[in-house]
Formats: structure tokens, sequence, C-alpha cells
């Protein structure tokens, strides 16, 4: 028997704040993230010192990234997750949403790319177009992945089988961040990509999930037994089914303003593109125009140019 207590307890601010994970598998997590930042801020060093400029924004986008990914698994709130079910939510929405969303912001295979060596480059690019990789990236491969993980783990007994196995547990975390961040990278991402869809489809792939995210917070939200009874109460089952519905649907239409204003951007640099080849056009005709104006204009002056005088003949 598991005392009451110890079913959805109480969340504190203090242990939020204070309550850092240190077992190795946190501090080898740790270490890999820090890693991550400290290689995008080299590679972006290393641009600059090239004469090129990489957006601050993405930088600050990435950096925030991985820091959520820090805050999800190795803050206090990690100490809760297997405890208060709303926390959970709250650690999978930063893990499958927001640093996936930040991340792919971030632009990092882009940055990889433009601030490696010609051979990193090429080893890159042979990484991108490897058959496995266009698979795992592919539109429906990656939406089923997605949505599929959000109804499977929470509809079914695999989420309190997740809590009574720790290992199977820290690797569902790793494949909120995977799945999240493949999904993510093709509906909101800058780096370059054997798939590439148009917004409008882009528009669609979010709303695809308007209903995933409804059937889980009804679902849950009217629940009559708890999703982990030895570990949550029925309760806290009904809050964190209102967190998921409610942020994850705030979620989607963020990520809708995101694609919008993508998709405005992409047309005015569409626009620009199309100024400038009609200018080039007008300048290239105008051109012409003149150079055939200037023959014609040199022909006909030739004919009213004088010839050279002729001295007449003087009688001897």
């Amino acid at each position: 028997m598991i005392a009451a207590d110890q079913i959805s307890p109480a969340v504190h601010l203090h242990t939020l704040l204070t309550a850092w994970q240190t077992d190795p598998l946190s501090l080898l997590s740790l270490t890999i993230e820090t890693g991550l930042v400290a290689w995008y801020l080299v590679s972006v060093r290393r641009l600059a010192r090239r004469g090129r400029q990489w957006s601050r924004g993405r930088t600050v986008s990435f950096t925030g990234g991985v820091l959520l990914v820090v805050v999800a698994t190795q803050s206090g709130l990690a100490s809760y997750d297997d405890q208060v079910f709303s926390v959970h939510v709250v650690q999978h929405l930063l893990l499958m949403n927001f640093a996936p969303i930040l991340l792919a912001l971030g632009a990092p295979v882009t940055l990889a790319l433009q601030a490696s060596s010609r051979r990193t480059q090429r080893g890159l690019l042979r990484v991108l177009h490897f058959p496995l990789v266009e698979l795992v990236t592919s539109p429906v491969f990656v939406v089923v992945v997605a949505y599929g993980t959000m109804v499977g783990y929470f509809l079914t007994p695999f989420y309190a089988l997740s809590l009574r196995h720790p290992a199977l547990h820290n690797l569902s975390h790793l494949h909120f961040l995977v799945s999240g961040c493949l999904f993510w990278w093709l509906v909101v991402g800058l780096d370059p990509s054997r798939w590439r869809l148009t917004h409008p489809v882009k528009l669609a792939v979010l709303a695809a999930g308007i209903p995933v995210n409804a059937v889980l917070g009804i679902a849950l939200t009217g629940a009559r037994t708890s999703i982990a009874a030895q570990f949550h109460s029925v309760a806290d089952t009904h809050q964190g089914g209102s967190v998921l519905w409610v942020v994850g649907e705030l979620t989607t239409v963020v990520a809708l303003a995101i694609i919008v204003f993508q998709w405005m951007q992409a047309e005015e640099r569409r626009a620009l593109r199309a100024d400038r080849l009609l200018d080039a056009q007008d300048a290239a005709e105008a051109d012409r125009h003149a150079r055939t104006r200037s023959v014609v204009d040199g022909t006909d002056g030739a004919t009213d140019v004088p010839g050279p005088a002729v001295a007449p003949a003087v009688d001897a």
C-alpha cells in the first residue's frame, strides 16, 4: 500500500527551484546539453571570422530550447514527474513542444553546414540524404509517430508501466524529445531537408492535431479512474488532462502564427526576387535599345560629315 500523501503530493516552489537532479544520467545529459550550446556558439563565432553574420534570434532560440530541456529533465520539475501527473504533463509539453520548436527555429543543421569544413559538409549532406534518415523524416512517418505517441502514451497502460520502470520512463523522455524535434523540424524548421512542405500543408498538419488534443483532453478530464492509480489521484488526472488540452491547443495557435509569419516572409522574398528580375530585364532591354540607337545614330551621322577639303588646281 502507498500512503495517501504519497499519491499526487503537493508541489512546493522551493523544491522546484532547488531540487536539481544529480544522478549520473542527469549529469551526463547536462554535459551533452552544455556541449551542444558550446558547439553552437563556437560555430557562430567561426562564421563571424569568415565575415558572415548569423541571426542573433536563432542563437537565442536554440539556446532557449536547450535550456528548456534542462528544466524539464534536470530541474526540480523532474523530482515530481513520477508523482504528480500535472507536473509530468508540463514536462511532456516542454520536451515534445516548446523545446523542439525553439531548437528547430535555431536552424542548427544550417549552421553546421555553413560553419564546417568542406569535408564535414559533405559528410552532413550524406547523412541528410541517407535513406533511413529520409524515411524517419518523411511527413507521414513523422506525423504518425508524433500524434501516435500522444495517444499511445496517455490512453494506454504504457504510462503506468513507465512509472514502474525508471529506465523505460527515461527512454520515454528521450522519445518525446526526438519525436517532437522531428515533428517541429518538419512544420516550423528552417533547416534543409529532403521534405519541404508548402505552408498550406504545414497548416493542415497542425490542424490535424487539434482533434487529437481534444480527444486526449476529454478522455483525461472526464476519466472516472486515475491514469495510474498507484501514483496519481483522479483529481490530479483531471488537472493534468486540462493542462494538456489547454496548453496543447495554445501551442497549436502559436505554431500557426509562426507558420503564417514564415509564409508572409517567403512571399515577400519571392516578390523581391521577382522585382529584381524585372528590373534586370528592364535594364537589359534599355541597354539593348541604347546600343541599337547608338549604332543607328552613328550610321546616320556618318553621311552628314563632310569629307576633307580638296584644294583647287592652280594654273601655272
